[in-house]
């Protein structure tokens, strides 16, 4: 209807003949409510939950993602355990975990806009792809140098000196890499498997991004701890 600015669009059987129209109303009425279900699945709600629903209704559903952020979140503390006595020798480090956690999440849309309609409607060849993530990687080591340089002129050299600045700064450019390919990967992986990546992006690449961040973070800090001293 779009294509051909079509009001109207007849409905025939196998002898064509006319059972009926579908009318742009129809189809406006549609798009009204898979945009609201694409919205709520964007913040974690199931899409045939609504506001009347009882709380006994919802109850299993949130509890079940409640549980999945859970166990992420304790595997990305799992990891900064890994480096606990880096972080009693060294404080500061604590202070920027935060800054690697945040510029982590503030990667790829999640899922990324096109995700979802591309893989639908058979648009995510292998040659967009490796165009998609060419572009998510070069975006995020630019940005990330960008940001790692603002941070290490205006902040970092008072708290840390400049070699941690500059361990921060390849922390978020790796972080910042790892978000794109993942952002990019794991929405098409999960559409192939029949998982809505609009309910499941946000959680998996969100691990990914805290994990390998607070490693590469903690992991360099720890093995030139001795110059940061």
């Amino acid at each position: 209807m779009q294509r051909h600015h079509l009001i109207e669009v007849p409905v025939v059987d196998g002898d064509r003949r006319l059972l009926g129209t579908i009318s742009v109303d129809d189809v406006i009425d549609v798009i009204r409510d898979e945009a609201t279900e694409d919205i709520q699945r964007l913040a974690g709600v199931p899409g045939d939950e609504t506001v009347l629903d009882p709380p006994k209704a919802v109850f299993t559903k949130r509890l079940v993602w409640r549980l999945i952020n859970l166990a992420t979140a304790v595997l990305a503390a799992s990891v900064i355990g890994l480096f606990e006595g880096s972080i009693r020798s060294l404080a500061t480090l604590a202070i920027f975990m935060p800054i690697v956690a945040s510029m982590g999440a503030s990667g790829p849309p999640r899922p990324p806009p096109w995700s979802s309609g591309a893989s639908r409607l058979g648009e995510m060849t292998a040659g967009v792809l490796m165009r998609v993530l060419r572009k998510e990687v070069w975006l995020g080591l630019t940005t990330e140098l960008a940001n790692g340089l603002v941070l290490a002129v205006n902040r970092l050299p008072m708290e840390g000196g400049w070699l941690l600045a500059f361990i921060l700064g390849l922390a978020l450019i790796f972080n910042m890499i790892v978000a794109a390919v993942v952002g990019t990967l794991v929405p098409i992986a999960l559409k192939t498997f029949r998982v809505d990546p609009a309910i499941a992006s946000s959680v998996i690449i969100t691990t990914f991004t805290d994990v390998c961040g607070f490693f590469s973070f903690l992991g360099l800090a720890t093995v030139l701890i001795r110059y940061l001293l």
